[in-house]
């Protein structure tokens, strides 16, 4: 192929964007060739999702060149991107969820009758079966199959995903964004998308994926641009490459992407007990936000909690830590090492030896203006180690927090450091020092390495598996499926706040997983619906 510009569906020429003091991309280079899927991979803060943001005109850039097919453009806003044929979904849908999937596609774009187009736009009244006409050829030339009469926040997750990008052929895109695509799918939406997405590619439309799987990456891209620090380092054919190469441009050193555990040997009594746990749903809503929830993890042992996000999850987690907080709870029981802790505060329930990495360390996890040995000492400044007559043992506080930085590789390892200054990676290799310092006999893990670097997250994985191999019960929820298959020992399936189903690592594989996740119970093999 010629490397003339006009070869070219993209080009992004020495693209800058700074904001206040920070730069978050700086002298980008990039093109992308038509009818392509180009994936756009990188770490949390790396500028990819900027970089595609001053493509799509949502940013200007600071200096640096946009290039359509040759010519050069000055985006504005969306709208002008719009315009010259682009199009993104962002990873947070942007669907009006009690209109119908055809009210949410033509939004913004609703057709007039063609009779009366002499009157202006807005007295024109809107021809619906124009645009289902549009919209039906859409749907039958790229197999995206949609109810279009169907309110979108009855549609499941998938199915709303292939809205948006009909929302997006309905306006003629012919460069198409997305933005984390598979974060809240399950294995088989997954699967779908991206033969839609080869479907799409195949009559012509050019994609540009951003997303952290390298699975993914190298299972269905044509090409691949890998950021790091805002700056391009790296840019590759995917059938030339492989994770291991790409992860390491992200970091820019070797690192390994998995590591291999073995089952639970040692398993011993039950630490984590829960039964017919039920969380009413709010404002008189008939739903349950979970429902009959019963389970038990034993010490010694790793157990998954599988699921796509908003299935209750986050109650779950809420019920278990703060279950005196805990609005609207209806039925159940909750005990840790047979200690009925239905009605505790959270800091006697760790006091029981529980450590907790939470789902939102910024919420839950840290004091991002505090220095790193206050946010060491969170939960432990009344124990014995760190506390005498009522005082604080500031010696050794200090003590302790400069060897756990040390242990854990916290970076930069100076205490005075504010956590807020930390990257992702780091601020979760700081908890993990807090809470393994309690020497936990239960460790809930949640979301553990979410926005965290690639770097780090064998560093983490490593960590959770020596407290199992130490004699602690884990209970790791995560909407990772790789993550829950690689450590867990057995694995519940939580949809719509129910455990739907309970596999051995051993047995299960992600289509059963992934089927439990969709909502479909039938699923032959180890698996049963949990009563």
């Amino acid at each position: 192929m010629s490397d003339s510009p006009s070869s070219y569906a993209v080009e992004l020429s020495g693209l800058t964007k700074v904001f206040d003091t920070v730069i978050a991309n700086d002298n980008v280079n990039f093109k992308v060739r038509p009818g392509t899927i180009h994936g756009i991979v990188g770490e949390n803060g790396a500028g990819k999702s900027t970089a595609m943001k001053m493509l799509y005109g949502v940013y200007r850039p600071t200096s640096g060149a946009i290039i359509l097919n040759g010519k050069k453009c000055d985006f504005s806003s969306p709208l002008d991107a719009i315009k010259s044929g682009i199009g993104m979904v962002h990873q947070h849908f942007m669907l009006a969820g009690p209109y119908s999937a055809l009210d949410n596609i033509i939004l913004g774009a609703e057709p007039g009758y063609d009779s009366l187009k002499w009157m202006p736009k807005l007295l024109n009244p809107i021809s619906r079966k124009k645009a289902r006409q549009k919209i039906e050829r859409l749907v039958e030339q790229y197999g995206l199959s949609v109810d279009l009469d169907v309110a979108v926040e009855d549609l499941p997750v998938g199915v709303q995903q292939r809205i948006e990008i009909l929302k997006l052929l309905y306006r003629d895109a012919r460069i198409l964004i997305l933005d984390e695509p598979t974060a809240v799918l399950t294995p088989q939406e997954t699967n779908d998308l991206f033969l839609n997405l080869k479907r799409l590619k195949n009559e012509g439309k050019t994609i540009l994926v951003i997303t952290h799987k390298l699975k993914e990456v190298i299972g269905f891209t044509d090409r691949v641009t890998v950021f790091r620090a805002g700056k391009v380092t790296g840019e590759v054919e995917t059938s030339e490459t492989n994770a291991q190469e790409l992860a390491g441009l992200m970091v820019g050193r070797k690192i390994s992407l998995q590591i291999d555990v073995p089952m639970a040997e040692n398993v011993g009594r039950p630490v984590l007990a829960v039964k017919g746990l039920t969380l009413r749903g709010m404002r008189g809503s008939a739903r349950h936000r979970l429902f009959d929830v019963t389970f038990e993890v034993y010490s010694g042992e790793i157990v998954g909690i599988a699921g796509v996000e908003g299935n209750g999850q986050s109650q779950l987690l809420q019920a278990l830590v703060h279950p005196n907080e805990s609005a609207c709870r209806s039925a159940g029981l909750v005990k840790i090492f047979d200690s009925d802790v239905t009605e505790m505060g959270a800091e006697k329930i760790k006091a029981l030896g529980v450590g907790f990495i939470p789902e939102d360390r910024h919420k839950e996890g840290l004091l991002l203006s505090r220095p790193l040995n206050e946010n060491f000492l969170l939960g432990l400044q009344r124990t014995v180690h760190f506390s005498r007559f009522g005082l604080l043992a500031n010696k050794r506080v200090i003590e302790r927090t400069k060897a756990a930085i040390n242990e854990y590789d916290v970076r930069p390892g100076v205490i005075s450091a504010t956590s807020g200054s930390l990257s992702g990676g780091n601020q979760q290799k700081l908890i993990i020092a807090r809470e393994f310092e309690r020497n936990p006999k239960l460790l809930i893990a949640a979301q553990p390495t979410r926005g965290v670097d690639v770097g780090a997250i064998e560093f983490i994985h490593r960590n959770i598996v020596k407290a199992r191999d130490e004699g602690a019960a884990v209970l790791l929820i995560s909407s990772e499926l790789d993550e829950i298959v690689t450590l867990s020992d057995r694995i519940y399936v939580m949809y719509e706040g129910q455990l739907v189903g309970h596999f051995s690592r051993e047995t299960c594989t992600e289509k059963d997983l992934g089927l439990r996740m969709a909502g479909h119970f039938g699923v032959e093999g180890s698996a049963s619906k949990v009563e």
